[in-house]
């Protein structure tokens, strides 16, 4: 059957499963969006092509499926790159598709061109052109495999404006399967011998193509095997942090019980994570290339093996993979150590008290104990995200939407596709009011949407993490101090409930409140400048 290149592409995505996709519609692919409007798949229209690139890392993160993106060109793939990124260093599967000028315009500089393998070459596992309507669902079918293979990522496919108008009698490519490596037997075995031998092995998992069962798998061994189990940035809901064996997250503003256990681990045990420089202090307590720790190292990617650190036994292995195939060896002599751990942890989610009647610390205590194991919590940058990650317990895989690249704006578009695709789920969304203005205006898009989230915007009328460093290294801030919008009448304009909380005893109602309101809900939360991290104030940090 002849069919158009626009009507071959939407076939593809149906053909891999495709549901749901996030645009913001451009005349460079008006072909794709007809297409589209035929077709079962849901297509939501954000305000910014940032909030869609960031939604579509969202719903790749919560499905394990490539998120769909469509943007027009240039100024539409220019605005999404910081979402693309995000995927790129957060291992999440990704498919852009993205408008591109006719292709007898090409390399003219015509109207909004770009040369999206330049531009996107060093943030997508692959970029290409589909200048060929019959080679449509190859190509598709190479980009779905590429992103979901391996290490997770993002592609890109450029859609030259005249291509979709083309017509082909081509067959539909048949769906994907993701190809993930297997760890060899002697290699799983090597890796129990160091474990079993060890006095203070340590786990940490992380890195993209986790899995639920992958959770309850290494939890399972970790518990036989009295060795504790810590996640890196921003991958806290990978196992249960109700385990015994959970020591905490290696976060920004880590606990130093926990770093200095990091440096004591005698067989460190890296488990789809990259050790990346925030989980190990700037490189500084996992040490390349050679770290004191005998160091197992697990990766999807054999060119991560080896790249900054040198293994005792690097392993090429999808995690999920790995992690099935653990078996518990003995840890009699390790469960004092792995219970102080476990100590240490519930020590650090108490807090001492910091300036201000409504203290972050409280606001996360309420979550922790009010909010179901499935809600969703989203963040995007911030100083405000230290509380987030300290003081909050996750319990179930595909709860914590946070970018790893550590980009602002990312909380709310992940939140509106966490709701989108869960709407019986609560999703929460942390903001700081530097980060929340990044993306505010996708408050709309979760009006139209009817994508009933709850932001909490924690207004201290400063950049908080510049300001922390400026007042670090200089003793002053500059360019930090914000003037910022009414939170609350912002919101209610866009159709929104909101309210302003600015003591502890009057957060649970107004949360309350908000979760019952049954639309998009805003929370600003006024908080002392003062308490600029949960360990110091913004004086003290002046006076060091």
């Amino acid at each position: 059957m002849t069919r158009t290149a626009a009507q071959i592409l939407v076939d593809q995505l149906l053909v891999h499963g495709v549901d749901t996709a996030f645009c913001v519609p451009g005349e460079s692919y008006l072909g794709v969006i007809d297409a589209i409007g035929e077709s079962p798949i849901r297509l939501f229209t954000t305000r910014h092509e940032a909030g869609a690139a960031n939604m579509a890392d969202a719903y790749g993160k919560l499905t394990g499926r490539p998120g769909i993106c469509l943007v027009t060109r240039a100024p539409g793939a220019a605005h999404a790159s910081v979402g693309i990124h995000t995927a790129y260093q957060d291992s999440t599967p990704l498919v852009l598709l993205v408008g591109q000028v006719p292709r007898p315009h090409l390399g003219r500089e015509a109207f909004q061109e770009l040369d999206y393998a330049r531009m996107f070459g060093q943030m997508a596992k692959w970029v290409t052109v589909a200048d060929d309507a019959a080679a449509l669902p190859e190509l598709v079918s190479h980009a779905f495999h590429t992103a979901t293979s391996g290490r997770p990522g993002p592609v890109v496919i450029a859609l030259p404006e005249d291509v979709q108008a083309d017509e082909a009698d081509v067959a539909d490519a048949a769906p994907y399967r993701a190809a993930q490596a297997s760890p060899a037997e002697a290699d799983v075995a090597r890796a129990l011998e160091l474990l079993a031998a060890a006095e203070r092995p340590l786990i940490v998992v992380g890195g993209g193509g986790w899995s639920e069962q992958a959770g309850r798998d290494v939890l399972a061994f970790a518990e036989a095997s009295n060795i504790s189990v810590v996640a890196s940035f921003r991958r806290q809901d990978y196992v249960d942090n109700a385990s015994p064996a959970y020591a905490g997250p290696l976060t920004i503003g880590l606990d130093p019980k926990l770093a200095q256990r990091v440096r004591d681990a005698d067989v460190l045990l890296a488990l789809g994570t990259r050790l990346g420089e925030i989980a190990t202090q700037q490189y500084s307590l996992v040490q390349p290339p050679r770290p004191a720790q005998t160091l197992v190292h697990v990766h999807a990617d054999p060119d991560e093996l080896g790249r900054v650190f040198e293994a005792e036994l690097p392993i090429v292995s999808g995690s999920p993979q790995f992690a099935a195939a653990l078996r518990p060896v003995d840890g009699a002599g390790r469960a004092a150590y792995v219970e102080e751990a476990r100590r240490d942890y519930l020590a650090n989610l108490q807090h001492p008290k910091l300036p201000g009647e409504l203290e972050l610390a409280e606001v996360m205590a309420h979550l922790r104990e009010r909010l179901p194991e499935d809600a969703v919590i989203t963040n995007g940058a911030g100083n405000y995200t230290v509380w987030a990650h300290r003081f909050y317990e996750f319990h179930r895989y595909g709860t914590q939407l946070a970018p790893c690249a550590g980009a602002m704006g990312y909380g709310i578009p992940a939140a509106i596709a966490a709701k989108l695709l869960h709407p019986e789920r609560p999703a929460v969304c942390l903001s700081g009011d530097g980060d929340f203005l990044m993306s505010g205006q996708e408050l709309a898009t979760a009006v139209q949407y009817g994508a009933a989230i709850v932001v909490l915007v924690v207004n201290n009328g400063m950049l908080g993490t510049i300001r922390m460093h400026q007042e670090r290294q200089f003793g002053r801030g500059v360019a930090t101090d914000l003037v910022n919008p009414d939170f609350v009448a912002y919101a209610k304009a866009f159709g929104a409930h909101a309210a302003l909380v600015e003591r502890n005893e009057d957060f649970p109602a107004a949360f309350e409140e908000a979760l019952a309101a049954g639309r998009p809900a805003l929370l600003e939360l006024r908080v002392d400048p003062e308490a600029i991290t949960p360990r110091a104030t913004l004086s003290e940090l002046r006076g060091r």
